[in-house]
């Protein structure tokens, strides 16, 4: 009668290595690295000379539920580094009374000039999907998704101070210089309408007694008699969005969606975009270059996840402050 052997085969003991590293690095990115918030920093020389530098705070994909109360103070917190600007860059709501802690989180910003634009989830609550579809091509909408309060967050952006630059263009002066916004309604949805940007910056310059009538040459921003920075918005950075950006002008872009690939792989970086910005430039501040033009991007890896898929692996949830400054 022979033993029967109790040893494990190379295989399985492979398989089950595999298995309890797989099961570690979901555990890792579930309980831990999704919580653990981030504050990136970069300065961007895209100031006039002379000009005094403008720290601007970068939030983007909150995904906020009422619950999540640790990121929301995270978030009000931010408001100690005295930003002069806060750009938001859409996807705030993550539940149908997500509402509730995205005023908590966004109180104290209450009078620092600011500007946004929606994403999907500020029209739409989260779905359920599958998360191998993504290595398909961007998501599409999901099935009978739930229709969020969009007016309200308006009205509560309105309340702080916020200029909605939704296919839209508006300037105001921070610092002593003069900067111009426009933006557009979230591409991801194809609600984005380039075709308007023009006539809306047009319209912005003709009422501005100080403004310049060459927009968008590139001469004019230094012929005209106050220093001017041009900025474009926009939830979803897809291509046709920072190439229509470029050629209007925009000196610099801000964009989130991404979520810097939420999942990435180290020395090698995010595995899907979900649109179509190249892998390498999915979150962080680059350089985009659309013909003769170019013009600063940076891509927030943003705050949130759906509540659906709430893990990050090497790539934590951030925030970013851009100090611009004078270019050389």
């Amino acid at each position: 009668m022979s033993a029967t052997s109790t040893r494990t085969s190379p295989a399985a003991a492979i398989t089950l290595t595999i298995a309890a590293a797989a099961a570690g690095a979901f555990a890792w990115g579930a309980l831990i690295e999704r919580t653990r918030w981030t504050l990136r920093r970069a300065d961007v020389p895209g100031l006039p000379p002379g000009a005094q530098p403008v720290r601007v705070l970068h939030l983007s994909a909150l995904h906020m539920a009422p619950w999540q109360r640790d990121k929301q103070e995270w978030v009000r917190g931010l408001a100690e580094l005295e930003p002069d600007l806060v750009v938001n860059t859409g996807d705030n709501l993550g539940h149908e009374r997500g509402l509730e802690g995205v005023r908590h989180a966004l109180e104290p910003f209450r009078g620092i000039p600011g500007v946004f634009v929606n994403g999907s989830n500020d029209y739409y609550g989260p779905a359920i999907r599958n998360p191998i579809a993504y290595f398909g091509g961007p998501s599409g909408p999901g099935s009978r998704p739930k229709v969020l309060d969009i007016g309200a967050l308006h009205e509560f952006f309105g309340e702080l101070g916020w200029a909605d630059v939704d296919n839209a263009a508006t300037s105001f002066d921070i610092r002593g210089t003069r900067f111009e916004f426009f933006g557009v309604d979230d591409p991801h949805r194809g609600y984005d309408r380039l075709d308007v940007i023009a006539g809306a910056i047009d319209e912005l310059r003709a009422n501005d007694p100080l403004g310049d009538d060459t927009w968008p040459d590139e001469a004019s921003v230094t012929d005209r008699r106050r220093p001017t920075v041009t900025v474009g918005v926009t939830h979803a950075p897809y291509q046709r969005v920072l190439n229509s950006f470029v050629n209007h002008g925009a000196q610099l872009m801000l964009a989130g969606h991404t979520h810097g690939g939420q999942v990435c792989l180290p020395r090698f970086g995010a595995l899907v975009t979900n649109c179509d910005i190249p892998r390498q430039q999915a979150k962080g501040l680059s350089v985009w270059r659309h013909g003769l033009r170019s013009a600063f991007l940076n891509v927030s890896a943003g705050l949130g996840t759906s509540i659906y898929a709430p893990v990050r692996f090497a790539c934590p949830p951030e925030a970013s402050l851009l100090t611009l400054v004078p270019a050389d």
